[in-house]
């Protein structure tokens, strides 16, 4: 696992493939403020709540300037299946040699049913307008988690 990363610290670059198969780089964000998420998988319980958490507050976090952008490993095929059923209006990410993971720290080590494995930290990374993180949280809970973030960036519901 990579250093985890801090309040003040350039995101990381990437290019990655979205639910469409259209490329998406870190270059293309700036402008606007970004909630980058990562989640483990597309369609699981944990990740569908967290997903329709954001979808169900994407009104306010836009209205206060925020896009909220989420990567997994899945391909893009499987991204567009969950948008698709589960109505996602937010932009999905494929990274599945999990390399942009590394780079953000969110991918290591983890308890899982009692044993340790190595897979997904559930982390979420606030960016400025010009791509310097604002706000980094690692091990973040499914549920519940979208509702914190709000409050931490005074964005009511």
């Amino acid at each position: 696992m990579t250093e985890r990363l801090e309040t003040g610290s350039p995101a990381p670059d990437f290019a990655l493939l979205d639910q469409d198969g259209a490329t998406v780089r870190l270059s293309d964000l700036h402008g606007q403020k970004t909630v980058l998420y990562f989640y483990p998988a597309a369609m699981t319980p944990g990740c569908t709540t967290q997903a329709c958490d954001f979808r169900d507050s994407i009104s306010s976090l836009q209205g206060a300037g925020y896009r909220v952008i989420g990567i997994s490993r899945d391909e893009p095929a499987t991204l567009a299946e969950f948008r698709e059923r589960d109505g996602l209006t937010f932009t999905l990410l494929s990274d599945p040699d999990h390399a942009v993971h590394d780079a953000y720290g969110a991918w290591g080590e983890k308890m899982n049913y009692g044993k340790v494995v190595e897979g997904v930290l559930r982390s979420t990374f606030v960016l400025d307008e010009n791509g310097v993180i604002t706000l980094a949280q690692y091990n973040v809970k499914a549920t519940g988690h979208v509702a914190r973030l709000r409050k931490l960036l005074g964005i009511d519901a």
